[in-house]
């Protein structure tokens, strides 16, 4: 007896000084903290849904060589889908999402318990001649069994247990019970469409950050692209720029040479050299623009995976382009409402309003349970003996219910109401986010229509000034003008050219800004998401 005594007090001393583990003892946590078939998930699939169109493949930076990264648009976009931080962080939203549909499914898995207990009790009782006498009494008991919530609001359990009654004045006696327990609401909690609710609405959040992460990685390839014509611009500027500083510096020589000889007076210099700072003042300007934009670029594209930004770049893409007029809105703005991943998730949040006011309907009702209970006992003075006489006629069984409910109800009421009203808010928001996206693609349209027209425009009008200013020069040689006259020429042409460049750049960028609107760019880039 004092063995099972100190056997008991040793185990628990272990379980106490176990609990008694302090932080810095524990083990370190890994580095890699996601599985590699988890890691997996997170991946995105590259490729063009037409194998004939495969992009180039982007190479990355080698670290240490001052050679410019080459870089095409197409490159640009699977650089910044491969190693853009920022989307390495979203692409978690749907692993998260999908494990949280993994616990409410969860609810519903068998549970296995156990329970195993010592008792012991030292009570004084009278014996036959009234007087008393110390009585030690032990006991054991053990249950095992499986649980099971179901779908229909029904609860299961079945489960044997064992106990031992081992006194010093009564024989030993071993008692062994099969039991069975069901539960089911009738009321408040019965039925498939209430018990799945936060299942459904789970699986809905699911679907709701995939297309989250879809709507953030056309935005990734929006800025992305948008960054690189922004680059290649900038440097279009500077070539402009150089070139019309040239041309400034040679016409100062010309009017300098025409002053040394007398044809000249000295004032005419003046206009001529305020041309010359101008166009230096000009290419710096330009010059930070290109850092700025390269900067921009790089922390999008990331090509060295690490953040580095001392990376020259050198831009392969041409930004010649066959400008189109849009002659199919309709079919635009019906695709922006099945494709638009903003519009697509309001929809699928608006479901999970509409489930969470059946969750709150069917608490407004009474909590009334059946409950049935059946079990086999059977008794014996050792542990295969109890169980080996469950044949016996020794059975028991109960059949009950189980009422409750809130007097007022105003806590059910409460929820309820705040249910029903978040729905209608957000089918009245997605109402509001309908219009705005038919908005934006007509925005968006009229903007790629008017940069389209703006090409011929340009180039008209850069024409034009070239024979402006011609004509300028040529007045000037016989002196029927002046060296300001020309230097305004030479201006106007510049803004002409500078207009010419950044209307193709700009046409560009607003087919961009359309396709993101109507919700197509992933498509039309050749690229899709993994489920």
């Amino acid at each position: 007896m004092n063995k099972r005594i100190t056997n008991k007090l040793f185990a628990i001393l272990i379980l106490l000084l176990c609990g008694c583990a302090l932080p810095e003892q524990l083990p370190p946590c890994e580095d890699n903290i996601l599985s590699n078939h988890e890691l997996a998930q997170l991946k995105l699939i590259l490729g063009p849904k037409d194998p004939a169109a495969q992009q180039p493949a982007a190479r990355r930076f080698e670290k240490g060589t001052d050679k410019p990264l080459d870089l095409s648009v197409e490159q640009a976009m699977v650089l910044a889908l491969q190693n853009n931080q920022d989307l390495r962080v979203g692409q978690i939203n749907p692993l998260m999402a999908g494990a949280f549909e993994k616990i409410e499914r969860g609810v519903y898995d068998p549970e296995f318990f156990a329970e195993l207990e010592f008792t012991r009790e030292k009570r004084n009782e009278p014996d036959q001649n009234g007087t008393l006498t110390e009585v030690e009494e032990d006991g054991n008991n053990a249950v095992i069994g499986l649980r099971k919530k179901l779908t229909f609001g029904t609860t299961v359990e079945a489960a044997v247990e064992h106990e031992l009654i081992d006194a010093d004045r009564e024989p030993r006696a071993e008692t062994a019970r099969l039991g069975l327990s069901i539960t089911q609401s009738l009321l408040r909690g019965f039925g498939p469409a209430v018990n799945l609710v936060k299942v459904r609405q789970a699986r809905l959040n699911t679907t709701a950050t995939i297309h989250e992460l879809r709507g953030m990685t056309e935005a990734l390839l929006a800025d992305t692209e948008t960054a690189y014509w922004n680059y290649v611009l900038a440097r279009q500027k500077i070539e402009i720029f150089e070139n019309s500083q040239a041309i400034a510096l040679q016409q100062l020589d010309e009017i300098r040479q025409r002053i040394e000889v007398g044809i000249l007076p000295k004032i005419e210099a003046a206009a001529a050299q305020a041309e010359v700072a101008r166009r230096q003042q000009a290419l710096i300007d330009a010059r930070s623009q290109l850092e700025e934009k390269r900067l921009r670029l790089l922390r999008l594209t990331n090509p060295a995976g690490d953040g580095q930004l001392d990376i020259p770049i050198n831009a392969t893409s041409q930004t010649a382009i066959d400008p189109q007029p849009i002659t199919d809105l309709h079919d635009r703005l019906q695709l922006a409402r099945q494709s638009r991943p903003d519009l697509n998730e309001a929809r699928l949040r608006q479901q999970q309003d509409r489930l969470e006011t059946i969750t709150t309907r069917n608490g407004l009702l009474p909590k009334l349970d059946l409950f049935i209970s059946l079990g086999k006992t059977g008794y014996g003075e050792s542990f295969s003996d109890s169980f080996r006489k469950m044949d016996e006629n020794t059975h028991d069984y109960s059949v009950g219910i189980r009422l409750s409910h809130f007097i007022g109800n105003r806590q059910a009421e409460g929820r309820d109401l705040v249910a029903r009203a978040t729905w209608q808010q957000t089918t009245e928001a997605l109402k509001n986010l309908e219009q705005i996206v038919d908005l934006d693609v007509r925005l968006a349209a009229n903007e790629a229509e008017r940069t389209r027209q703006l090409i011929a425009a340009t180039k008209a009008t850069r024409i034009l000034q070239e024979e402006t200013l011609k004509a300028e020069k040529e007045r000037f040689e016989v002196g029927a003008t002046t060296a300001l006259l020309v230097a305004q020429a030479q201006r106007d042409l510049l803004t002409s050219a500078i207009d010419e460049v950044e209307s193709v750049v700009n046409y560009r960028q607003a087919l961009i800004s359309l396709y993101l609107v109507e919700g197509s760019l992933l498509e039309r880039r050749g690229i899709e998401l993994s489920n």
